[in-house]
């Protein structure tokens, strides 16, 4: 058969088959959706392993963008930058490469650089990732998780100097980190004020187990104990 021919019909309704049942089918892929908080993360290593996970199926959502940590000076990530800025088409610069200043947009980035974006499956799996600077809604009442082997805390040397994407950003030309520093400063309001009434509401439903436990006889206790009530 010549290689430019097209392959016969059969070969197309199979592989339509095959690639709807890995689109569509819910059992072939992740239903969890995952929550990191970037801050105090080393950008890489996170990069790394959010790439990993999205290439196997896992939907993830990165916030606080701004808080991700590069190691290295403060001047040395600037020069580096600026390195990365003067990389351009001479013909005609729109067509890239494009240099984002938001932080989101440099995670996201880096990220695409370590899978295959240009292929199905790699575009499928950058649809998998979100990233956001600060906690928008509704991220800001689910559970939001850590990577321990991309924590700076765990991965850097007390010692050494390191810097962090939002003031990166800053200095070529993002313009959101105060309307992000004030979202976030009413975001924490708002949570220390649902962690107080929680807190409350859990006392005085422990005050009233303990009230209603003295009241059972010690029968109606061991039949509790036995439920681990």
């Amino acid at each position: 058969r010549h290689r430019g021919a097209k392959p016969p019909r059969r070969y197309e309704l199979l592989g339509g088959l095959f690639l709807g049942f890995f689109f569509c089918n819910p059992r072939a892929m992740f239903q969890k959706r995952l929550v990191i908080d970037g801050r105090g993360h080393l950008l890489g290593r996170l990069a790394s392993i959010v790439a990993k996970e999205i290439l196997n199926g896992q939907h993830v959502v990165v916030v606080r963008c701004e808080g991700i940590n590069i190691s290295g000076e403060h001047f040395r990530a600037k020069l580096k930058y600026w390195d990365f800025k003067r990389k351009r088409c001479n013909v005609n610069p729109s067509k890239g490469p494009y240099h984002f200043r938001a932080p989101s947009k440099i995670f996201w980035r880096t990220v695409r650089g370590m899978i295959p974006h240009k292929t199905v499956r790699g575009e499928a799996a950058l649809a998998r990732m979100k990233v956001f600077e600060g906690i928008p809604a509704p991220y800001d009442k689910v559970q939001r998780k850590v990577v321990p082997s991309a924590l700076r805390a765990l991965r850097l040397r007390t010692n050494r100097k390191y810097t962090d994407l939002g003031r990166l950003g800053a200095d070529f030309g993002w313009k959101y980190s105060a309307v992000v520093e004030q979202q976030e400063e009413k975001r924490k309001t708002f949570a220390a004020a649902y962690y107080a009434r929680k807190k409350a509401l859990l006392e005085v439903k422990a005050k009233a187990l303990a009230e209603a436990t003295q009241k059972l006889s010690a029968d109606e206790r061991k039949i509790l104990e036995t439920y681990d009530l």
